[in-house]
């Protein structure tokens, strides 16, 4: 690994990470040496044919953890671990044949789901969550809304009960904020999937667990545990910052302005800009090489981690060559991966519902809703693995709550 390797974390990460990413490319090319938390080295990819390549290889890149090269320079309480599992039994690091018919099990769960169920449930909770906070005149949309609403639709149509649903959005926040209840939070979302699956198999119904259940592919009940956890996590933090995202965007760029006052076509625009300009999946961790090999230039040795530049690849002017061009409805970004371990299609599609209906919502009950500090005091978190903001403080004509009534 090189002596140039630069620290993947840090106040330009934060702050400017397209800078950070123009640096990069500049000083090494489509690979780029890194060093994770603790001085552990992997190699950052930020060209958008290099990602492809090692996304669509998934022998000579394998997802399989095990491989890596550093583990016997990792403690047990390395703050990347949640990240890089080690014998963790989901889908996330299972490989070959059993993978296809682990995801294929989890995208027909998943595609089952009544489309307009899942826009009720998104529009009932958004409501509801507004009905909190719509009389006051001001609200923070981080805190109040975006990191509410997606878990709590994912829990609704995986099959979870009412009285059930709030204390574990709290859990599962708790979890991907990394904060001093991190802990808890993963053993409650554990238990409380442990629970689910003891009453589902008690009592079927028409949800993703009974669906997973059901299906004849021999997954034990802790797969199926573990699976669940990955699609709740990994479908709550990047949905909620994918609405954060798309209202600031809304909010502060005057060629959205309109959409204030209910544009539709406006709501979907932000959104596809968001996933090219300021994904909220910036980086993931990883692949690890099967074997000695070349990319970009670069020796890559055997278990060598590979960190997926996501937004990097987004933004290289190797396939950007208009860059300050927008996208538009060009929706050949990275932002869902790519090859085998991409999101599934149909987990697409439910955050998709579940952002747009959210900010639909927001508008149509709060058309004049505004920033309530200058654009320039909006703080992303200090993150480079998820992109979004700490706060979105805004202000609004007081309305009344609907109280379950439209």
């Amino acid at each position: 690994m090189s002596e140039n390797a630069i620290p993947l974390s840090g106040p330009l990460f934060q702050a400017d990470p397209m800078r950070a990413y123009r640096d990069m490319r500049r000083d090494h090319g489509p690979v780029a040496p890194v060093v994770l938390e603790g001085g552990i080295p992997a190699w950052l990819i930020i060209g958008y044919r290099e990602v492809h390549q090692v996304a669509t290889d998934p022998v000579l890149f394998s997802r399989d953890s095990e491989l890596w090269n550093q583990w016997e320079n990792i403690p047990d309480d390395w703050p990347m671990r949640p990240m890089i599992g080690r014998g963790q039994p989901s889908i996330l690091y299972t490989v070959g044949e059993r993978h296809t018919v682990r995801a294929a099990m989890i995208s027909n769960a998943l595609e089952a789901v009544d489309p307009f169920a899942l826009k009720r449930y998104a529009e009932e909770f958004a409501d509801e969550l507004i009905d909190r906070f719509c009389a006051s005149g001001r609200t923070d949309i981080i805190a109040d809304y975006s990191a509410l609403l997606p878990a709590r639709v994912l829990a609704k149509i995986f099959g979870f009960g009412d009285e059930v649903i709030a204390p574990l959005v709290g859990a599962i926040n708790d979890l991907v904020n990394g904060n001093e209840r991190a802990f808890d939070g993963v053993q409650f979302l554990g238990s409380s999937m442990h629970q689910l699956l003891t009453d589902k198999h008690a009592e079927s119904g028409d949800d993703v667990v009974t669906r997973m259940l059901q299906e004849p592919s021999g997954f034990t009940d802790e797969e199926i545990i573990e699976d669940l956890m990955v699609m709740m996590t990994a479908g709550h933090q990047p949905t909620a910052d994918w609405m954060g995202n798309s209202l600031r965007l809304m909010l502060t760029d005057d060629r959205f302005a309109a959409s204030l006052s209910g544009g539709r076509h406006s709501v979907a625009e932000a959104m596809n800009e968001v996933l090219w300009e300021d994904t909220p999946t910036q980086n993931v961790a990883g692949r690890w090489a099967s074997r000695d090999t070349h990319l970009g230039g670069r020796h890559i040795r055997a278990g060598d981690l590979l960190v997926l530049g996501i937004a990097a690849a987004n933004s290289d002017p190797q396939v950007r060559t208009d860059g300050f061009t927008l996208t538009g409805g060009n929706n050949a970004f990275l932002s869902f991966g790519h090859g085998e371990h991409r999101c599934p299609f149909p987990a697409q599609e439910t955050a998709e519902v579940i952002a747009r209906t959210g900010i639909e919502v927001l508008l149509d009950r709060l058309p004049d809703m505004d920033l309530a500090v200058p654009a320039d005091q909006l703080t992303p978190r200090p993150s480079p693995w998820l992109r979004g903001l700490t706060e979105l403080p805004v202000r609004f004509t007081p309305t009344p709550a609907l109280g379950g009534q439209k």
